[in-house]
């Protein structure tokens, strides 16, 4: 019994040890039609993220053979890596839920629909919701605005995020998601961000909107349980 134990708790090492292989990322393509951005700078926009998606990879390959020793919080490969590692992933992961919720030349939200009742009921209003949300684009320093499930206060709030990294909120589940770094529009609106935001906002795909609400509205009901 006890040899059996033992060659358990071997395959268990030999299991996790094989887990400590490079993450990867995979490109995903976006159906994209819009009337408030030109071909030209939703290609350029691509490609940005393209970059991000080979960064990531490229770290994280990394990272599988860097020395953990003697690190510091200074001047260290491991520090600068988690860091790269980080605003690389986020920096794909953003783009993802950017390019999957605009770009709807049909865009329509249904006031019995989750995604407005729930933003009515958190902001006070739907019109508070649009209002905080352009001057969450208004306030970022090249980042994003966000509108997500905070899962400490269970409700659904708006977030300035800078960069790509900085100021996220923990325990955030994104549910609408835009970008405010000016090579998302500079080709067609220069620094009128507000115009590009305004132009964004009546082009959301509610339908994938909607579907994150509902996913958020299964995670407050773990919460709760």
């Amino acid at each position: 019994m006890k040899e059996l134990f033992n060659q358990k708790a071997k395959k268990a090492i030999k299991d996790t040890l094989k887990l400590n292989e490079s993450l990867s990322a995979q490109e995903k393509k976006f159906t994209f039609n819009s009337d408030f951005l030109s071909d030209d700078n939703h290609q350029n926009h691509v490609e940005l993220y393209k970059g991000y998606v080979k960064n990531f990879n490229e770290i994280s390959a990394k990272l599988d053979s860097v020395d953990r020793q003697g690190v510091n919080c200074n001047h260290s490969q491991y520090r600068s890596l988690k860091l790269d590692e980080t605003f690389n992933m986020n920096g794909v992961y953003l783009h993802e839920l950017h390019f999957s919720n605009i770009g709807d030349v049909n865009s329509e939200i249904k006031m019995d629909s989750l995604a407005y009742m729930r933003l009515s009921r958190d902001f006070g209003s739907f019109d508070n919701w649009q209002k905080d949300f352009m001057a969450c684009m208004a306030a970022s320093q090249c980042g994003w605005a966000i509108t997500y499930l905070n899962t400490y206060t269970q409700t659904y709030m708006n977030a300035v995020v800078d960069l790509h990294t900085n100021n996220v909120p923990f325990g955030s589940y994104p549910i609408i998601v835009l970008d405010a770094w000016q090579h998302a529009y500079y080709r067609d609106y220069l620094k009128d961000i507000n115009t590009y935001t305004r132009a964004m906002m009546k082009q959301l795909r509610w339908p994938v909107i909607e579907e994150r609400i509902r996913k958020a509205d299964k995670i407050i009901q773990i919460l709760r349980s």
